[in-house]
């Protein structure tokens, strides 16, 4: 199994774009993201970084919950990784990335368009949501070494009060960022 990659630039240059917003789960949320990556490297065979897309993606997946204080996040994370490409002339990345955000939560598998990229990375997160007790056939030793070298800091409780919030809100519509 490969070693797990240590740094992600183009992440970490825009969650310090978005520091402030983040606030005090910034540390959490970052290691999310690194563990996200590392399991999609690895579900890819990918030896060292994956693509830009895959990186701005993954630091604007879930963005949208602190940006606008909702469990509903897709939406505001896709309006705001539009605005980050536009601002940086990039946008024939637009389908691609806006692909991986609207569809990393999709219960079923995705086939449609950018599905070599999609689908592992919708993978990847669910490993990691699911503690990694989905693997997609990851060794287990492999998960819990990510896992150690990018922990948790609380960013599993955050999602936990946030979906319990959600649920006394809206219990007809309790997840509202999954995907059929």
């Amino acid at each position: 199994m490969m070693n797990p990659v240590l740094e992600f630039p183009v992440t970490d240059e825009i969650l310090t774009s978005f520091a402030l917003a983040i606030g005090p789960d910034l540390q959490g949320y970052r290691n999310h993201i690194y563990r996200v990556l590392n399991f999609y490297c690895a579900l890819r065979g990918n030896d060292g970084l994956p693509g830009e897309a895959l990186q701005i993606a993954a630091a604007f997946h879930d963005l949208g919950i602190w940006t606008d204080n909702t469990l509903d996040y897709l939406p505001p994370s896709v309006r705001l990784v539009t605005d980050y490409l536009d601002s940086r002339q990039r946008g024939e990345l637009k389908d691609e990335v806006s692909a991986l955000i609207l569809e990393h939560h999709k219960v079923r598998s995705y086939h449609s368009a950018y599905a070599l990229t999609v689908e592992p990375f919708r993978r990847a997160d669910l490993i990691d949501v699911s503690l990694g007790l989905v693997r997609f056939g990851l060794p287990r030793a492999f998960i819990k070494t990510v896992q150690s070298m990018f922990p948790d800091h609380g960013f599993h409780g955050m999602l936990i009060k946030l979906s319990a919030r959600q649920f006394i809100r809206s219990p007809l519509h309790p997840l509202p960022m999954f995907r059929w």
